[in-house]
Order: C-alpha cells, then sequence, then structure tokens
C-alpha cells in the first residue's frame, strides 16, 4: 500500500530512482508497426551540481540556482545483458514554479517522442497524478504518470499530430528489488509469523 504520494517533481524523482520492469502496450492510428514489448527503466536521481544537470542548464542558458535537481532515464532490453547505451540517456532537469512546487517545468536533452532537446511543463494534482505536457515541433505529447503503490506505478501517454492523436501508450512498471532487499522482507515475515504464533499461543 502506497505510504507516501509525491507532490513535487524532486520527490517524484526520488521515489522512482531505481530499475522498473516496465510492459508497454502501443496503440498507433496510422497502422504503423506494433510497438508494443517489455524493457528495463533505469532512474538516477542527480544532485544540482551533477556535471550532466549543469550541461542541460546550460544548454538552455539557464541559472542553476532555479533548479531543484535531476535525474537520469536510461532504458535497456528485457533480457539484454549489455550496459544501455549512453547516447540514448535522457536527462531531465526540474525547475519547480517558485510559489508553487506541484508544478513547474523541466528541461530534457532528448525528448521522448522527438529526439531533440525540449521544456515540458508539469502539475501534480490533489490525488498526486503527475501531468506533463510536452510541445515538439512536429507533435504535441502529453503523458500520465502515478504510484499505485511503492513498487509499482502506470503511465499513459499520448501522442497528437496535427490531424489529431497518434498513438497512445500505456505502461505499466514494476520496480525490481535487490536479494538483499527480498531477504530484508522475508526476515520480516519470519519475524511477523513467530509473533502472531506467540499471540496465539498465548490464549
Amino acid at each position: 500500500m502506497l505510504i507516501t504520494t509525491p507532490m513535487t517533481m524532486i520527490d517524484f524523482f526520488g521515489k522512482s530512482e531505481g530499475v522498473w520492469f516496465s510492459q508497454r502496450t502501443v496503440h498507433r492510428f496510422d497502422s504503423a508497426g506494433d510497438e508494443s514489448g517489455e524493457s528495463n527503466l533505469i532512474i538516477k536521481v542527480l544532485e544540482q551540481d551533477n556535471p550532466k544537470v549543469l550541461e542541460v542548464c546550460q544548454t538552455y542558458g539557464v541559472n542553476p540556482s532555479l533548479i531543484s535537481g535531476g535525474a537520469s532515464f536510461q532504458w535497456q532490453g528485457n533480457l539484454s545483458e549489455k550496459e544501455p547505451d549512453p547516447n540514448y540517456e535522457a536527462i531531465l532537469v526540474d525547475i519547480p514554479h517558485p510559489e508553487n512546487p506541484r508544478k513547474g517545468k523541466f528541461l530534457r536533452n532528448r525528448g521522448y517522442v522527438e529526439g531533440i532537446p525540449v521544456i515540458s511543463v508539469y502539475q501534480f494534482a490533489d490525488d498526486g497524478v503527475l501531468t506533463i505536457e510536452t510541445e515538439y515541433e512536429r507533435n504535441q505529447g502529453q503523458e500520465r504518470c502515478w504510484f499505485v503503490t511503492e513498487n509499482f506505478r502506470v503511465r499513459v501517454s499520448t501522442v497528437k499530430m496535427i490531424n489529431g492523436v497518434n498513438l497512445m501508450t500505456y505502461c505499466s512498471e514494476r520496480r525490481c528489488v535487490s536479494p538483499a532487499f527480498l531477504e530484508e522482507l522475508m526476515e520480516q515475515n519470519r519475524v511477523r509469523a513467530l509473533a502472531e504464533t506467540g499471540t496465539h499461543l498465548s490464549f
């Protein structure tokens, strides 16, 4: 069950950090090839003074004092043993609204729809759903993302061209946990089971 709901972008980055198994379903209205599939999404939080963050700020001529930090996004084939290609790494830099941290904009070194530098605007709803709007050169993109639990989240996106919606995407993403974390959960369950057994026997 979800314990905390991120309501700022930097908190959202923090809760998203890690490796996610992403199952993607894509519906294209132009009947192009099927882009559905499975992949690993690797997310890392970047501090304000990270060289990659500062490079993006320099590209846009943005004062680093205005940002809260950033994140890197990399993709990897689900069963691939190769390291993610650094040439396809996306760097996002957050610029929160000075009066309302629940909304703002972030700078990208490359967009999801078109691989060019782009600026997105975002806002968190009262229920924690994040909505991202992006204007590309030839397309408009909208993405919504929210956490169902601490380790499961959903992303839904649409891409609109001049003649209407071109594609819709649904992604369900589960966090990949480490063996150490699994062992910790198992130990917690063993302790809980022993405690419940002891309570039952005391009656």
